[in-house]
């Protein structure tokens, strides 16, 4: 039986990631984030809030860390993975399900940067990292796609 396993998010970041490194000399860091959905009951409107955290390696860890604040719109994709583990305290069996980021793209402008910049850089895992050039400088983005042609203007939208 085929499977498919990928997640794609986009909210809010809910605390100042923290960089961490592994024994081995591996960087991790994980972001919390939140996403609110709207939606009417009868004549009332409500609104849910769900928590993931996220965990990115390497590279894209370390820019992560760097640029990414609390509160500060992020767009990421992934895979769901569940960690299992026994409660010191209690002796219980214990589960989370998260998230392993596997791209993220900056969004928004979010006013959290000094320079005053705002998103659209991206990284992918699968993309060579290069180092920012200024301190406060965010990665390029992608190229953007050749305008269309002219005789596109017909699109009904």
């Amino acid at each position: 039986m085929a499977s498919y396993n990928k997640v794609t998010l986009l909210g809010n970041v809910t605390r100042d990631p923290e960089l961490r490194y592994t024994p081995k000399g591996q960087a991790v860091v994980e972001v919390g984030m939140a996403m609110n959905r709207k939606y009417r009951v009868e004549d009332e409107m409500r609104e849910e809030t769900t928590f993931v955290d996220v965990t990115f390696w390497g590279k894209q860890a370390e820019v992560i860390a760097q640029y990414v604040k609390k509160g500060r719109e992020f767009f990421c994709d992934g895979r769901l993975r569940l960690d299992t583990w026994d409660d010191k305290q209690t002796g219980q069996k214990r589960n989370k399900l998260r998230v392993v980021g596997d791209t993220f793209q900056f969004v928004g402008g979010g006013g959290q940067r000094e320079d005053g910049g705002g998103g659209g850089g991206g990284y992918s895992s699968s993309r060579p990292a290069a180092p920012p050039q200024q301190q406060h400088q965010a990665p390029a983005a992608a190229p953007a796609a050749p305008a269309p042609a002219e005789e596109d203007d017909d699109i009904p939208f």
